[in-house]
């Protein structure tokens, strides 16, 4: 009785071990790691073009410096989906991604008005 027991308590172990490391597998994505991110105006008063640095973790984005907010999420077919907040301003942004590149659309609206732009991005830089 104690020996099966004990089986049972072992299996009931291993099935957990198991399950708890498929869900961690399954988190993680081909896009998580490091970075860079081109932002680019095509249309409105912003900057011509800046940077930002960040990373994705189990297909999350979220980067906050400041009183800038993004967040979002890269889907597993790679389409991505982010939005954005700047003191008063805030956007959306959305494009797709590969496991090394990104590139994509964004549109917001702030103080002087809309703009709108290109999104370019870069894996494993975040000068």
């Amino acid at each position: 009785m104690i020996r099966k027991t004990a089986e049972a308590i072992l299996i009931a172990l291993t099935l957990a071990a198991a399950l708890t490391l498929s869900t961690y597998v399954l988190a993680s994505t081909e896009y998580d790691g490091l970075w860079s991110v081109v932002v680019y105006t095509a249309r409105g008063q912003r900057d011509p073009s800046y940077r930002i640095s960040g990373a994705i973790t189990n297909g999350e984005i979220s980067y906050a410096y400041g009183s800038l907010e993004v967040k979002g999420h890269v889907e597993p077919s790679g389409a991505t989906h982010v939005h954005v907040t700047y003191g008063d301003a805030h956007g959306e942004a959305h494009g797709q991604m590969t496991a090394t590149h990104g590139s994509g659309t964004w549109s917001g609206n702030g103080p002087n008005g809309h703009c709108s732009g290109t999104w370019n991005a870069t894996r494993g830089s975040t000068s």
